[in-house]
């Protein structure tokens, strides 16, 4: 019978609703999807929470439903983070070997983590992750893990993720008064990654575009790690937006035409297809030709995607990822918006499904899902790595980086 520690919890409180979904760890290392629940959220506004109330009410529902579905009653959950708030940025840090004989202990790791990181960051702000990308001993770069290497000099590039201090409360706040711990709040492409992305993809190069709702988070990997991330207030519902101001209808309505009949290429559009269109306040429904969605849809998202490679181009990745565009979220399943990414960012682009999932998959395989299951994935992968100090096993970096994530929790 399985134990309240063998299960997992995630969950992704978006813009539109909040998901969550309860996992079990077999005995081979896997995760079988056990529940699986969703409320409207009408307490969030691009990624972030702007009525308490309405968000631990959404909580509450979501969890309920994925308990029922499970059998299991849930108290702990790695909950995802995004919203305009969330700042990344490349650091290096640089220290000399300590010992004569120019071993490199865990004592230099330390330091040179801590040097990454020392950087005075505003006290409204906190660091969420820090990433090493390599480490450098005497100029040699490439180096995953460095201890018991030699040398004089060891050096790290490091990826940091920061949040507004306020806003993680009020995210934690919202999570525990719907009954729920906090283990771990994970920037959302990051556990996106753990559930879409393969190994290959990850070492060559690919970027994940996550287009929530309120927000679109992106992920540039190459040679394992993360390389560069970012969030933009523009996604999904911005689509919406456009369509019901231009087309004078209420905005229910204009989600359910962007769903039904949206496409953002002009191209795979007939000129004679039309569709019904009802207006504001009740007025008569008029024929509007389909060719006019794109009109509106098409340059939203040409913006969306210049500004994500304008982004990629100021930070010095101007090559196109080898392993191309890993598109997931929601709003990534407009028609033609595959397409377009493809001829903006001269890569070849696929949609992100969940992987290596077990028990109900079917009703997660879409691109919505990734996020929440790829917190169930981080989640195991993080109590791995706790199992693994408990048992002293050898030093690694990501365990040191584990241990950090939870210094800095501490200090909500």
């Amino acid at each position: 019978m399985a134990k309240p520690e063998d299960y997992l919890v995630g969950i992704d409180i978006g813009s539109s609703k909040i998901g969550v979904l309860i996992g079990l760890r077999t005995e081979e290392g896997e995760i079988e999807v056990v529940g699986k629940g969703t409320a409207p959220n009408r307490g969030t506004r691009k990624g972030n929470i702007v009525n308490v109330e309405a968000t631990v009410d959404a909580l509450k529902q979501a969890s309920e439903e994925a308990e029922v579905m499970a059998g299991v009653e849930i108290s702990r959950a790695f909950v995802g983070v995004a919203g305009g708030d969330i700042r990344s940025v490349n650091c290096r840090g640089m220290v000399s070997v300590k010992r004569k004989d120019r071993e490199i202990t865990r004592e230099d790791i330390r330091r040179v983590l801590d040097a990454a990181q020392s950087a005075a960051l505003p006290s409204d702000r906190q660091i969420l992750h820090a990433i090493p990308q390599e480490f450098l001993v005497d100029e040699q770069g490439g180096i995953a893990e460095p201890l018991g290497m030699l040398g004089s000099r060891l050096e790290v590039l490091l990826h940091m993720v920061t949040g507004n201090v306020t806003r993680s409360k009020t995210l934690l706040t919202c999570v525990n008064r719907a009954g729920i711990e906090v283990i771990e709040m994970v920037f959302e492409p990051l556990a996106t990654a753990e559930a879409v992305l393969t190994e290959d993809e990850r070492e060559l190069g690919v970027l994940l575009l996550d287009v929530g709702s309120g927000t679109t988070e992106y992920g540039l990997f190459g040679e394992s790690e993360v390389q560069h991330s970012g969030v933009l207030p523009i996604a999904a519902g911005h689509f919406t937006n456009d369509l019901a101001m231009v087309l004078r209808t209420p905005f229910a309505e204009a989600e359910k035409i962007k769903i039904r009949d949206g496409c953002c290429l002009a191209h795979m559009v007939n000129d004679d297809e039309g569709l019904s269109v009802p207006t504001v306040a009740g007025g008569t429904t008029r024929v509007v030709p389909r060719k006019e969605l794109c009109e509106i849809l098409q340059p939203r998202a040409e913006e969306l995607f210049c500004m994500i490679l304008e982004d990629l181009v100021r930070h010095g990745f101007e090559e196109a990822p080898r392993a191309g565009v890993v598109l997931t979220g929601g709003g990534a399943q407009l028609d033609g918006l595959l397409e377009l990414a493809e001829q903006i960012f001269n890569t070849g682009v696929r949609y992100g499904l969940p992987r290596k999932f077990g028990g109900l998959i079917d009703v997660i395989n879409s691109p919505g899902w990734c996020t929440t299951s790829g917190l169930l994935r981080w989640g195991m992968l993080a109590e791995q790595n706790r199992t693994k100090r408990r048992r002293r096993s050898p030093f690694s970096v990501r365990e040191m980086m584990g241990s950090l994530r939870g210094m800095f929790e501490d200090l909500l």
